[in-house]
C-alpha cells in the first residue's frame, strides 16, 4: 500500500481505481448511525460528493437515520469495493449542508428521484406499494411543466471525518491495514495487524 500522508488523497486514488474497474456503484457506501435507544443501523447510501471537508450524502431529513443523526452525531462509512479487494471505513460527525448546496444536487437529479423526494415518507409505515403510486401521481401532475422544487425536509448530511481505515486484501489472510487518525493539526498513520 502506497506510503500517502494524506487520507483523503488515498482515498482519491482508490476510489478513482475502482470508477475504472467498472463496479456499477463505487460511491456506495454503508451508512452506520446510533439511534436513542442505543441500537446501531446500518444501511446503504450514495455518496454525492467528497472533498477536504467530508462526505456527503443526501436524504430525507426525517428519515430514521436523520433522526438518529440528530440524536448522535457521531457515524461511520464503509466503502466495500470486492473486485480491488479494497475495503474503506471512515469515522466521523455528520452535519447538514447548507441549504443553497442541496439546491444545488437536488436540481441535477432525474426528474423522477425528484419527486420521489416528495412521495416518499422515508422510513414510515405506509399501507402498501399502491399508496407510494397515488402519491406519484399526484405528485407528477402538481409539477407538470414545471421545474420540481427541493422539498424542505430533504438536504444534505456531511461527513467529517476524524478516523480513515484503509484496508487491502492479502494472502493467507495478511490483510493491509492502515488507519489514519486526526492528530493535533494533522493526520497520524499508524499500520494495524490484520
Amino acid at each position: 500500500m502506497k506510503q500517502e500522508p494524506n487520507p483523503l488523497e488515498l482515498f482519491r486514488e482508490w476510489y478513482a481505481r475502482a470508477g475504472r474497474t467498472g463496479i456499477d456503484k463505487p460511491h456506495a457506501m454503508a451508512l452506520s448511525t446510533t439511534g436513542q435507544d442505543g441500537r446501531p443501523s446500518s444501511r446503504m447510501v450514495l455518496m454525492s460528493s467528497f472533498d477536504e471537508r467530508g462526505f456527503v450524502f443526501h436524504t430525507n431529513g426525517e428519515s430514521r437515520k436523520a433522526l438518529d443523526m440528530a440524536h448522535q452525531p457521531w457515524v461511520a462509512l464503509l466503502f466495500w469495493w470486492d473486485e480491488l479487494g479494497y475495503q474503506v471505513r471512515i469515522e466521523g460527525r455528520a452535519e447538514r449542508t447548507l441549504p443553497a448546496e442541496a439546491d444545488t444536487y437536488f436540481m441535477q437529479r432525474p426528474r423522477g428521484s425528484q419527486l420521489s423526494a416528495w412521495v416518499s415518507e422515508q422510513s414510515r409505515v405506509v399501507a402498501g406499494r399502491e399508496v407510494l403510486e397515488q402519491r406519484m401521481q399526484a405528485f407528477t401532475a402538481k409539477y407538470a411543466g414545471v421545474e420540481v422544487p427541493r422539498p424542505p425536509h430533504w438536504g444534505g448530511y456531511r461527513v467529517c471525518p476524524q478516523v480513515f481505515e484503509f484496508w487491502q486484501e492479502g494472502g493467507d489472510r495478511l490483510h493491509e491495514r492502515i488507519r489514519f487518525r486526526r492528530g493535533e493539526g494533522r493526520w497520524v498513520r499508524e499500520y494495524l495487524a490484520p
